[in-house]
């Protein structure tokens, strides 16, 4: 050989070399999705009595975001959102239909897991990160991987709670006997199988658990930590809408999920809320099974862990149960992460969950992207004290926007009117202030942030869609009319 080749030799295996370091030192992710949780978890305060340790435990050794929202309080377009890091304004996806991957022009477009991929790591799903139905099993390969779908949620032969329209997920109790029947469980065995096997790869691992989300099941060993005697109810003030535009109630119509005054007179508020802090302890407990899996891999320290939720949740508030509103109960989620590069501490700066994308961009070093929307949480997770440059938008259909601040909450319908909330001095956002003149300031401000492009529902738009046709408002394809308000 001569000298120039074994240069060119060495200068090759050099190279391979440094590309093999640099592959194994990128870190891995862990990536984990809770549907319908809002912030009833220890470390947000949310519930006096919740007991999530395990969560509580991943936030006490990372960044928890006190003050994360949704961009929209539903779960299709709330993932949606995440995954892709746009707005539902920009994508028109604002109802449980459709599927991203259905739009021409989002059909190609890379995803978070996508971009890992591309980029040397092993992907791999458990349970629900996209909604359900919105990517044909034929297609799962595209996405992750290895797509495992496990875990069905269980149902009783017969419902427990007969509920106004009696669909068969509004359902609340004690059910199955046996945890390991939960969706959740299997879904975290499925997790763990994954974790314990070699990779040679760094990992994408991405788990999706479906409690509290409704049928809200557990054994009687969750329920028995929240004794019907001394239960905390959530803080309900009586007319509490009496200040609240009428088009609020627009964008929660008519749905499956029952009003506060249902609850009262079935008597079934109380056993709604137990059923909720039940199964969200339970569902903790398989976050924590999923965290030691991780810890006995051997590759916890070069792990970043990110927990979210797509979206909240109301147990009475503003007088409905569910999400599909823009008040903070619907809005705001857990966030929080932990792994390298991450300090330790609380930000209750404004964070949106389209800054995902862009955030583990910058913790694992991969190439960045230019067409998100979302904004880096990177300085917070170095110094949660470190400013952010904008609020945090949900929106919920066309021309339905929320703003929050540090400190405020304003809420634009698509009618023009408006909601303010101080939420430093109303926490439960009873008072709106919209129409006090010495806050014209403050709604200027937080106006100017709404979005600039407000994209009409998209093709194929179904399920919770409300829609201007002539001076009529539509909802799921029906006139709504006044005197049929549900109360």
């Amino acid at each position: 050989m001569t000298s120039l080749l074994r240069s060119i030799a060495f200068i090759a295996a050099a190279l391979i070399s440094s590309l093999a370091v640099s592959a194994a030192d990128k870190p891995d992710v862990l990536f984990i999705a809770i549907d319908d949780l809002n912030d009833w978890i220890g470390c947000l305060n949310g519930h006096p009595q919740v007991k999530t340790p395990h969560i509580d435990a991943l936030a006490a050794r990372g960044m928890l975001f006190t003050n994360a929202h949704c961009q929209s309080p539903l779960c299709n377009p709330s993932r949606a959102s995440l995954l892709l890091s746009l707005r539902p304004s920009t994508t028109g996806i604002y109802g449980l239909a459709p599927g991203f991957r259905r739009l021409d022009t989002y059909k190609d477009r890379v995803t978070i897991p996508q971009h890992f991929a591309a980029n040397g790591y092993a992907t791999f799903c458990a349970g629900k990160i996209h909604h359900d139905g919105s990517i044909a099993p034929k297609e799962r390969g595209k996405e992750f991987e290895v797509w495992e779908q496990a875990g069905r949620m269980p149902y009783p032969s017969k419902k427990i709670v007969t509920t106004p329209d009696n669909m068969a997920a509004m359902d609340w109790g004690i059910f199955p006997e046996n945890d390991e029947f939960q969706a959740d469980w299997q879904i975290a065995d499925a997790a763990i199988a994954h974790l314990k096997k070699r990779h040679d790869k760094p990992l994408f691992t991405a788990v999706g658990f479906r409690l509290p989300h409704v049928p809200c099941f557990a054994s009687r060993k969750w329920f028995d930590l929240y004794p019907e005697n001394g239960l905390v109810m959530p803080p309900v003030l009586e007319e509490d809408r009496k200040d609240v535009p009428a088009f609020a109630w627009y964008l929660h119509w008519k749905l499956p999920e029952p009003r506060l005054s249902w609850l009262k007179q079935a008597e079934q508020w109380r056993p709604l809320v137990r059923s909720y802090l039940a199964t969200t302890s339970f569902m903790d407990s398989q976050v924590g099974r999923v965290l030691e899996a991780l810890k006995e891999s051997g590759r916890e320290a070069n792990t970043i862990v990110v927990l979210w939720s797509d979206h909240g949740w109301h147990l009475g508030e503003k007088g409905i149960t569910g999400k599909n509103t823009l008040w903070e109960r619907s809005t705001r989620v857990p966030l929080m992460f932990a792994g390298p590069g991450v300090a330790k501490g609380k930000c209750d700066q404004p964070a949106e969950l389209l800054d995902l994308y862009p955030t583990l961009i910058d913790l694992s070093g991969l190439p960045l992207r230019t067409d998100l929307e979302g904004i880096s949480l990177l300085p917070q997770l170095k110094d949660g004290n470190n400013k952010r440059d904008r609020p945090a938008i949900t929106t919920h259909n066309q021309g339905n926007h929320a703003v929050r601040s540090q400190r405020w909450r304003y809420i634009r319908y698509a009618d023009g009117s408006q909601e303010l909330y101080d939420l430093r001095e109303d926490p439960n956002e009873w008072k709106n202030l919209a129409g006090d003149a010495a806050h014209a300031a403050v709604i200027a401000e937080h106006a100017k942030w709404l979005p600039k492009t407000d994209a009409a529902p998209a093709p194929g738009s179904a399920h919770r869609v409300l829609v201007k046709q002539g001076d009529q408002w539509l909802w799921e394809g029906k006139a709504i009319k006044a005197e049929e308000k549900v109360e």
